[in-house]
């Protein structure tokens, strides 16, 4: 018995020592992409085919940034991400033949909570020209994301 309630203690104590030793505070905020200033694409940009353009966005984040990613992919078909309050005038529903795709990462420098992206995408001149969705999506270190869908025409 007296076996029982040492470890019974032991238990105890390690239960409370570890909830109290516990203080760090818990990253809940999702991190931001500003689009506002200086940034490309926005909503309803036209981009050239067979031009290299120049993303940029800013990021910032309570406690730290992770990483981005970029997605361009056709709309062909109507299919909604858009995170924006404004819609683009779109052309008639058709099939793919020859679309973009382009997937991309982005490592951002660890500790940052503020950080200005710029990519160089090059568009190949030989895709199917219409709408397309440009997807940003930022991950903070807790590995909280924020997605912006941005409507696009390729040209």
């Amino acid at each position: 018995m007296k076996k029982i309630k040492f470890l019974i203690g032991v238990f105890a104590l390690a239960f409370i020592t570890s909830c109290s030793s516990d203080n760090a505070e818990i990253d809940t905020e999702y991190p931001v992409i500003d689009i506002t200033q200086n940034a490309f694409p926005i909503q309803c940009s036209t981009i050239e085919r067979g031009q290299t353009i120049t993303f940029k966005a800013s990021f910032s984040d309570n406690v730290a940034l992770g990483s981005y990613s970029l997605d361009i992919h056709h709309n062909f078909d109507h299919h909604t991400h858009s995170t924006e309050v404004t819609n683009c005038e779109m052309e008639a529903v058709k099939k793919p033949v020859k679309p973009m795709l382009f997937i991309n990462n982005y490592t951002i420098p660890n500790g940052v909570k503020s950080y200005e992206a710029t990519a160089q995408i090059t568009i190949p001149a030989d895709v199917d020209p219409g709408d397309y969705h440009f997807m940003i999506r930022l991950t903070d270190k807790e590995g909280w994301q924020t997605l912006k869908g941005l409507s696009i025409k390729i040209l």
